[in-house]
């Protein structure tokens, strides 16, 4: 556990500036929700392909009866960093992340329930102190910090209850004794293959172009630099991490 706490710690930290940047990209590119999860997962993707490719081709290997897992585990990505994105553009960093950060208390009621973790007086406590310090941090007792409509709140409670489940996969391939970068990459690839049809699918349903606003941002190079950054940097080291101190820690903590 010694070694789990720096590494989730560093892992939230990172994390931090993706809800930054997300919003950043929203307000300045107007880029869909749906693009822009879809970019930021091939980012990530594309880069741990190319570095296991060059530097430790062992990662590469997934064990074929993991693989079934893995898709699942993919889907779940793909859901989450949907329903993030949208509730960031809806609601706002600040908004997004009080919603988003109800996660521990999803997690705490499904990591009893299907890992059988004990819930305990301190982690119940935990939980209502993480709660409320993320209101406070983020200024949301304020009014004008909740004038959102219900597609918001219902994104950001979903991003909530599905970021409890990724944190039950990711403790579940933990388990499975599966190396904490390889499930990285193949989440966020399996990720990135539902990603390309969800936007399909939006398209489709709405009438719209099929696959037209892919190149939203055109020849926006400081744009496309940004995205580019987003999945490589505080995405793949924010998760990348994370899935790392599951190794050390309950899904819980």
């Amino acid at each position: 556990t010694s070694r789990g706490y720096p590494i989730a710690l560093l892992a939230t930290l990172l994390w931090s500036f993706t809800g930054i940047i997300i919003s950043y990209l929203s307000r300045t590119y107007s880029l869909p929700s749906l693009v822009l999860a879809f970019w930021r997962d091939l980012a990530l993707s594309l880069a741990l392909l190319l570095f296991f490719a060059l530097f430790q081709r062992t990662r590469l290997a997934l064990p074929g009866h993991s693989r079934t897992f893995m898709l699942f585990f993919g889907f779940i990505v793909a859901v989450f960093n949907s329903a993030w994105t949208f509730s960031v553009q809806f609601n706002g960093a600040a908004v997004a992340t009080v919603l988003g950060f109800s996660s521990p208390a999803f997690t705490a009621i499904l990591s009893h329930w299907i890992l059988k973790e004990q819930i305990t007086g301190v982690k119940l406590v935990s939980v209502i102190l993480s709660i409320g310090g993320i209101v406070l941090v983020s200024n949301a007792l304020t009014a004008s910090a909740w004038q959102v409509n219900p597609a918001g709140i219902a994104f950001g409670l979903v991003s909530g209850l599905v970021f409890a489940a990724y944190n039950l996969m990711g403790k579940t391939a933990s388990n499975r004794g599966l190396d904490s970068w390889t499930t990285l990459l193949y989440s966020f690839g399996f990720a990135t293959v539902f990603l390309f049809l969800f936007n399909l699918a939006f398209d489709f349903f709405s009438a719209r172009p099929l696959l037209g606003d892919m190149l939203w941002l055109r020849d926006s190079l400081p744009g496309w630099a940004l995205l580019i950054f987003l999945g490589i940097g505080p995405t793949l080291g924010g998760f990348g991490l994370y899935m790392l101190s599951l190794d050390y820690l309950p899904a819980t903590v």
